[in-house]
């Protein structure tokens, strides 16, 4: 049985750095990438994802759609503009990626 990889924000940082072009990696600081991947959290957590004892239907698997809308709608309330609301969708995807890659292990 292989080892259980934790989530590291740092290592999640760099991984989605690793899916983004050269140009929006100057765009973005990992504090910008950072406040996405706290916000995904956010909505695992209001949406129940993060308990353990649920049992998450085909009906409740994560809505990719519901999630990027969630982020970009807490980005515009944080009333910073930290990046392009396109990218959000990009970056929620390699935070996916990321979490997948782990669970490998």
């Amino acid at each position: 049985m292989g080892e259980i990889k934790k989530f590291d924000e740092d290592e999640c940082v760099k991984f989605i750095r690793g899916t983004l072009s050269d140009e929006k990696n100057a765009e973005l600081t990992d504090d910008d990438i950072l406040y996405v991947i706290d916000t995904i959290w956010d909505w695992y957590e209001r949406n129940g994802y993060l308990n353990i004892n649920a049992d998450v239907t085909d009906e409740e698997e994560l809505k990719l759609d519901d999630l990027v809308a969630y982020v970009r709608k807490e980005l515009r309330r944080a009333g910073e503009q930290l990046m392009d609301p396109s990218d959000v969708e990009d970056i929620v995807k390699a935070e996916l990626q990321y979490e997948e890659s782990i669970e490998d292990f």
